[in-house]
């Protein structure tokens, strides 16, 4: 249950934190919001600010807590809501791209800024590792020590990818690999680069799942301050967007499959094990869920931000407005999709608890 509620609670912040950029930037650009709302389905609370505030929004909590909009006037033309009668340059059609453009990538850039802060803020309370790619523990007996790498050389790449951080180190060592050997390009402590040949060591469980051991481990150090915060929330925010990149790629190339993403079930269960572990776990994996969500809806796919970004520019290449009707197909296929993906996600989640 307490997993279920921090959940639930994880979610309705970065889903508000979303909206409200798009809620604020719209009222900036002077668009009409006929409702900010968090939650879906039926509502359960709403009001109206007083009329002398000259605010129309109306602000609701709905029924079940899996997602929010902002209703915007003229989100696609004049004729998709709303029975108020509105000026011309009320409705967020008839603004230039360049301030469509800016309302729709709001919510994306407040989870990256939500994201990047909450990392921050857990560098300052609690301290923060190195994420340089710099080996801190090499343990005898284990395939890279054996290969001659050392505690305090540093990882360029491997089999020719950038391993800049030890997000990216350990994503390409997880995703599928044609054969048993791994190049290694690092830089020594002197300054000389070397590639070096690593074969891992399988370990099956028992459950027949195989696991492959390198016996490669970043520094565990903490490092306090105001400077190694920031930098902790820099580096760490661009290794998570850039893990992401490659996960994305990795998926449609075939080197990582379904089975790695995770849905709202699996989500519940990382939230669950991260409660037991601490405060720190908990602040973790909320960063971490914002800056996925920004990224998930960045991409220039039908019905996520990025998608309708990349029908402003086709307009802006055209000079010619997208024909509504089309544009709502594409967006509905493509939300279908979406729920499709996510449906096949979370019945492979439910799988994996038994």
């Amino acid at each position: 249950m307490v997993a279920l509620i921090l959940l639930i609670v994880i979610l309705g912040v970065l889903i508000f934190v979303h909206e409200l950029g798009h809620y604020l930037t719209a009222k900036n650009r002077g668009a009409y919001v006929y409702e900010f709302a968090l939650g879906m389905g039926p509502k359960i609370f709403s009001f109206k600010r007083k009329k002398e505030t000259g605010d129309p929004t109306e602000y609701s909590l709905r029924a079940f807590p899996i997602g929010g909009f902002c209703a915007i006037a003229g989100e696609v033309d004049e004729n998709d809501g709303g029975d108020v009668k509105l000026k011309k340059s009320d409705y967020m059609c008839n603004k230039k791209i360049w301030e469509r453009c800016l309302i729709l990538i709001a919510g994306v850039t407040m989870n990256f800024i939500t994201g990047f802060l909450i990392l921050f803020i857990s560098g300052l309370i609690w301290g923060s590792i190195e994420q340089t790619s710099v080996i801190g523990q090499a343990p005898e007996g284990y395939p890279i020590q054996e290969a001659g790498i050392e505690v305090g050389d540093k990882v360029i790449s491997i089999d020719g990818k950038k391993a800049g951080t030890w997000d990216k180190i350990t994503l390409l060592l997880m995703l599928e690999h044609e054969d048993t050997e791994y190049v290694f390009k690092i830089k020594k402590q002197d300054g000389s680069i070397k590639d070096y040949t690593v074969v891992p060591i399988e370990q099956v469980d028992e459950e027949g799942n195989t696991t492959k051991v390198f016996g490669i481990g970043q520094d565990s150090e903490r490092h306090r301050g105001i400077g190694s915060a920031l930098k902790y929330a820099f580096v760490k925010s661009g290794s998570i967007l850039s893990s992401m990149a490659t996960i994305i790629g990795s998926l449609f190339t075939g080197k990582l499959s379904l089975d790695a993403l995770s849905g709202p079930v699996g989500v519940y269960s990382v939230v669950g094990e991260a409660a037991k572990t601490s405060v720190e776990s908990v602040l973790y994996l909320m960063a971490y869920l914002s800056l996925n969500l920004g990224f998930i809806n960045i991409l220039p796919f039908p019905a996520c931000d990025g998608g309708r970004v990349l029908f402003l520019i086709i307009e802006a290449i055209r000079k010619k407005k997208m024909n509504p009707k089309v544009e709502g197909i594409i967006n509905s296929v493509g939300f279908i999709l979406l729920m499709l993906l996510m449906l096949v996600i979370t019945i492979k989640d439910i799988f994996k608890l038994f």
